[in-house]
């Protein structure tokens, strides 16, 4: 084993701070990755879903208002 013990494995031979900090913050890029196109794609079908309602309520007044003539 190239390290004495678990806590020189975290030291990474005083360079720890920089080995880990770069791990983390490719952590959270990779999960930003992965986030923002869920979150994009929930926002888009809400969108969708709104516009599909309005989209019928305008197409059943004017069904109803041409019925009313």
């Amino acid at each position: 084993m190239q390290f004495e013990s678990f806590a020189e494995f975290l030291a990474m031979g005083r360079h720890g701070l920089f080995v880990w900090s770069s791990y983390a913050a490719c952590v959270v890029v990779l999960a930003i990755n992965v986030l923002v196109p869920v979150m994009q794609r929930k926002t888009l079908l809400a969108q969708l879903r709104r516009a599909g309602r309005r989209s019928a309520n305008q197409t059943a007044m004017a069904v109803h208002d041409q019925a009313g003539d």
